[in-house]
């Protein structure tokens, strides 16, 4: 009798596989990002990434850069983090403690969210803005809350 495979890929790469495909669904021309809740036991809790708000067109949502606020697309998208937490339908006492796995480390906003739910561990893949003010006001949350971060290596060709 044969034995199981042992060539599985491990529960990290799941789960970010899992955020990476989030991130396909975004219609953001310039950052892709997905997020995926894992609890405890290994159970998806939900995904999310980022977009407009439910309702907002966004065939006709200005998806540039802009000085003016009401035409620049940071004022309206939610990120995936905080898609991620409002598409849960749970009771938040199911993410105490869960793993969030993000394609790109969080904002400030985000960060706190994440605490303020109970979240234990960040696991990201892409830290694009870590030497900015915000992610080091990111980093400043987690670290005064206990939030474990850590950024996880994946090839192109795992996320395909």
């Amino acid at each position: 009798m044969p034995g199981k495979r042992s060539d599985v890929i491990s529960w990290d790469e799941f789960f970010m596989r899992v955020a990476f495909a989030a991130s396909l669904r975004s219609k953001d021309p310039k950052t892709q990002v997905g997020a995926c809740i894992a609890d405890r036991n290994h159970r998806i809790l939900s995904v999310g990434y980022n977009g407009t708000p439910a309702g907002l067109d966004d065939d006709s949502f200005p998806w540039a850069d802009s000085d003016d606020p009401l035409s620049d697309k940071h004022s309206y998208v939610i990120h995936a983090e905080a898609n991620a937490l409002l598409n849960y339908r749970g009771s938040l006492k199911d993410v105490q403690g869960a793993t969030v796995y993000v394609t790109l480390f969080p904002c400030k906003e985000c960060a706190k969210m994440l605490v303020q739910a109970g979240v234990g561990e960040v696991v990201y893949l892409n830290d694009k803005y870590c030497h900015t003010q915000d992610g080091a006001i990111s980093r400043n949350v987690f670290d005064r809350c206990g939030i474990r971060y850590r950024r996880m290596s994946l090839t192109q060709d795992a996320l395909r």
